[in-house]
C-alpha cells in the first residue's frame, strides 16, 4: 500500500503593522494571571492565599488539560530550510499553515465525540485539542516558494532560500593554528 502525500496550502496574509502589547513582553506575568484565574474557578477555601502557599498544598499530580505542543525540528538542507512537525492523529484538513509579517504559523485542531447508549448505561465523551506554533522566517527565504506537505502524521514545510542567498554562501576552510 503506497502512502498518499498531501500538499497543504500555505496561506499568505497581507503585511500589517504589529503592535506589541505589554502581555507579549511579560510572559511570566501572563502565565501567573492565567494560573490564578484557573484556580479562582475552583471553590477551595485556601485560594485567598498567595500562589506559593497554594502550590505547596496542591497534590503532586496535575491533570492533563490537553495543552500539548507538537515537537518540531528545523534543519538546513538542499539550499533551504525544512521544518518538520509531528502531528499524529490529525488530517491535512485539520492543519493550517500561514505566513504573515515574516512569521510562519502552524495551527491544528482535533475534536472527537463518543456516544454509547446500552440499556441504562449512557456514555457521552467529548474531547478537543488545539495548538499553534509560530516561527520567524529568515530573511533569506523565498516566501513565494514555501510549500507544506503532510504524510503519515508528519508535516514538512520547505522554506527554500533565495537565489542570491545561495550564491552568497561559501565554505571557509579551517586551518590548524
Amino acid at each position: 500500500m503506497t502512502a498518499k502525500k498531501t500538499a497543504i496550502e500555505v496561506k499568505r496574509e497581507p503585511a500589517r503593522e504589529v503592535v506589541a502589547s505589554a502581555q507579549d513582553w511579560e510572559p511570566i506575568r501572563s502565565l501567573r494571571q492565567q494560573i490564578d484565574r484557573l484556580f479562582a474557578d475552583f471553590d477551595w477555601p485556601d485560594l485567598g492565599r498567595s500562589w506559593p502557599h497554594r502550590a505547596a498544598m496542591l497534590p503532586q499530580t496535575w491533570p492533563d488539560f490537553g495543552a500539548a505542543v507538537p515537537p518540531v525540528d528545523l534543519v538546513e538542507r538542499n539550499g533551504g530550510y525544512e521544518l518538520q512537525a509531528e502531528l499524529p492523529g490529525l488530517t491535512e484538513n485539520q492543519i493550517e499553515v500561514k505566513l504573515a509579517n515574516g512569521i510562519l504559523s502552524i495551527k491544528g485542531e482535533k475534536s472527537s465525540e463518543r456516544i454509547e447508549d446500552e440499556g441504562d448505561y449512557h456514555l457521552r465523551e467529548r474531547s478537543f485539542g488545539a495548538f499553534q506554533r509560530s516561527f520567524r522566517v529568515p530573511a533569506n527565504v523565498d516566501a513565494d516558494k514555501i510549500e507544506a506537505k503532510f504524510d503519515k502524521g508528519v508535516l514538512k514545510v520547505s522554506l527554500p532560500k533565495t537565489a542570491g542567498a545561495i550564491q552568497e554562501e561559501r565554505k571557509i576552510d579551517v586551518k590548524a593554528a
